[in-house]
């Protein structure tokens, strides 16, 4: 649970709710960060694009990254 709360969607703007559409579709819920972003447009649109960085890199295992995502989540006590 973050400190910030998340958007709600009645309240949403077009691209937080496009965004949460397809966090829905990909994880079956709306991620936290998702609708804690949906803030501000500039950081939404700035957490998708790093985030879809991140899906497209191939540069790297795919299991070497999930494996350093979880290290790194663990050293900072990062509930997501």
């Amino acid at each position: 649970m973050s400190r910030i709360d998340g958007v709600p969607e009645s309240r949403a703007g077009l691209l937080a709710r496009l965004s949460y559409r397809y966090s829905r579709r990909k994880l079956g819920k709306v991620a936290e960060p998702v609708a804690v972003a949906a803030h501000s447009a500039w950081i939404l649109g700035a957490y998708g694009a790093y985030e879809t960085g991140l899906e497209r890199a191939r540069r790297v295992d795919p299991k070497l990254k999930v494996l350093a995502g979880l290290k790194a989540g663990a050293m900072v006590g990062c509930p997501f």
